[in-house]
């Protein structure tokens, strides 16, 4: 990989023990098998450690260099700006590949509008982050002309599972509620580090199973790797949304200072 400064998104592959610059990328043929991605901003993250082992621990055995390649791809992102990278496994007919998606970051948010997607649960690997991300922009387009931003995936029995791109949770008083271990779903590192922490911090934590009816005038969070933890304001002809004035401040603030260094 050049030493100079890098384009604002590029893609590489992983290629004779280092990364390939692909002028062009023919993906007719390619499928996603796993994915990973995570904010960096001025070289500072959270949880790099658990997005390299979900990522590491969804590629079959036969990948070679697979450590290699996660180091490599950490590396070449800049250590000023806001970027959101991120690696794949993509299946190219019938050759497995591993691929690096340096990408600057969009604009960040700290709210957002969701709704309930319509029809059956469209995920094929539901414990795979990678496989249903093109059925995830699908199901999340959908609700767009609803005034929605994000889509919340329903279990067979109507309960609250994951939104299309992000972890839910919400607050019964000053219990923090996240869907039943019982419900599959992405393993996220944003939820896995919010629950972690309030752990720590003696904050009750509660699994349920609820219906979209069942969170009416509760404080509903969406949590990605990207925006962190956002207030879901309005859920589009579903329950009425809450807010405590002040927490959700303190907890971005409370997960912003477990960001480290990269390097």
């Amino acid at each position: 990989m050049s030493s100079s400064a890098p384009p604002t998104s590029a893609v590489y592959r992983w290629h004779d023990g280092g990364l390939e610059l692909l002028e062009y990328c023919d993906m007719s043929e390619t499928a996603l098998l796993a994915a990973d991605s995570w904010l960096v901003t001025d070289g500072r993250t959270l949880a790099l450690g658990l997005h390299r082992e979900r990522f590491l621990d969804a590629l079959p055995a036969s990948v070679d260099g697979a450590e290699a390649f996660w180091d490599a791809a950490v590396a070449a992102v800049p250590g000023e700006g806001e970027w959101f990278p991120r690696v794949e496994l993509q299946s190219r007919s019938g050759a497995l590949l591993l691929v690096f998606r340096l990408r600057s970051a969009p604009t960040l948010s700290r709210s957002v509008v969701v709704a309930t997607a319509q029809g059956p649960d469209v995920r094929t690997s539901p414990l795979v982050k990678g496989p249903d991300l093109a059925a995830m922009a699908r199901i999340r387009t959908a609700v767009q002309p609803l005034g929605a931003e994000e889509a919340v995936i329903l279990s067979p029995d109507g309960y609250v599972v994951e939104g299309a791109y992000s972890a839910l949770v919400w607050w019964r008083g000053s219990i923090l509620c996240a869907p039943s271990l019982d419900l599959d779903r992405i393993d996220s590192v944003t939820a896995r580090s919010l629950l972690g922490l309030a752990t720590a911090l003696g904050t009750e934590i509660f699994f349920e199973s609820v219906t979209p009816a069942e969170l009416d005038g509760t404080e509903v969070w969406a949590l990605s790797a990207l925006h962190g933890p956002r207030i879901v304001t309005a859920w589009v002809d579903g329950p009425a949304m809450a807010e405590l004035p002040g927490r959700l401040e303190l907890w971005r603030t409370r997960l912003a200072a477990l960001r480290k260094p990269v390097g």
